[in-house]
């Protein structure tokens, strides 16, 4: 089944569906989205990072689970399909492919789904729209980056921090030095290096295009992340799509914080999902980067509104009393774009 969900698109596959050794089925992936070729123009793949991407769905036997899911990126001009990181945009079409597929059986009105998703050992619950049990697509939610509007799916995360890095700051401090830059190491669901875009020479408001073609400052921040992989936890990330790299600014709409986000080594077009909240817990963190030009709500539940490049992107987080942060949840929307069958 080929979705969208959120932000991105990509193929949705039952796990039996797929070839059971690990390289056949990446040899699969690779010619159906027609990787490695930048128009990827013998496949499925949309020639951009954020559509060439695929889920892999299955029953779960763990205890308060429906079902498992595991992100895979296949990337668009190199002959690699990774499973380094998490898609939260892709999960968002996690739980509607579910029940379509019959893994999990509707509820009238709305329907709790319970995910383990497989690269971080983690838990998200999504909340669909099931009226008269069966998933329903149209609604009046809409989210930037996407054109229209369609029904709400609330993500909950719970237990993300440290998904990929074993803590939620890997160096156990606010922010790291590295290159004469000022970062925060973090992850909070994904893997993220947080810094002022001043403090590279950018403005934080750039568009997409204008950041694709700055090759002096994705050298720049190419060369940090590439210090930075053991210090997190991942090891040489040279071939890794983690972590990705993140640039504040001051907001500019009424929200908490501008943001560019670097995939690694393209520009999203908006942001991911678990990066919004890796980015929005750093503007929480005293003496972060992200903190000095962030403008935080009171209260323990705050609702940060992460502007990017297309939009912005509403992240709910709770802290307790300490100002630790307790959980986080987002709401998507997904679409059913085909069902059948694809060829490699």
């Amino acid at each position: 089944m080929w979705m969208r969900g959120g932000t991105s698109k990509g193929g949705y596959f039952l796990h039996d569906d797929l070839p059971a050794d690990n390289d056949a089925r990446d040899r699969f992936l690779l010619r159906a989205m027609g990787s490695p070729d930048p128009r990827q123009i013998d496949g499925m793949g949309g020639a951009d990072p954020l559509t060439s991407k695929v889920a892999v769905v299955s029953r779960s036997g763990r205890p308060g689970i429906d079902v498992n899911y595991l992100f895979l990126q296949v990337f668009v001009d190199q002959a690699l399909v990774s499973d380094q990181q998490n898609c939260g945009n892709i999960l968002a079409g996690v739980a509607p492919f579910a029940i379509e597929r019959g893994l999990v059986t509707a509820t009238p009105d709305e329907t709790h789904v319970a995910i383990f998703m497989e690269n971080t050992g983690q838990v998200a619950v999504a909340t669909v729209a099931t009226p008269r049990g069966k998933v329903s697509y149209s609604g009046a939610t809409r989210i930037d980056g996407v054109p229209g509007t369609a029904a709400p799916i609330t993500l909950e995360f719970r237990d993300t921090a440290g998904s990929s890095c074993g803590a939620l700051l890997p160096t156990g401090n606010s922010f790291d030095t590295v290159n004469g830059v000022a970062v925060t190491l973090i992850d909070n669901g994904m893997p993220c290096v947080v810094m002022k875009a001043s403090d590279v020479g950018a403005s934080g408001y750039e568009s997409r295009e204008q950041l694709d073609n700055a090759t002096d400052l994705k050298a720049r921040l190419e060369a940090i992340r590439l210090q930075v992989g053991e210090r997190m936890k991942l090891g040489d990330v040279a071939q890794k799509t983690v972590p990705k790299m993140m640039l504040v600014a001051p907001p500019q709409h009424g929200g908490a914080v501008a943001a560019r986000s670097f995939i690694p080594h393209r520009a999203h077009a908006s942001i991911g999902v678990l990066g919004a909240v890796s980015v929005a817990t750093a503007c929480l963190l005293k003496d972060s980067p992200a903190a000095e030009v962030a403008s935080i709500p009171p209260g323990t539940s705050k609702t940060m509104s992460i502007e990017h490049a297309s939009g912005e992107t509403t992240c709910v987080i709770e802290v307790n009393s300490s100002g630790a942060v307790v959980s986080s949840a987002l709401v998507r929307t997904a679409r059913k774009l085909m069902d059948g069958r694809v060829f490699a």
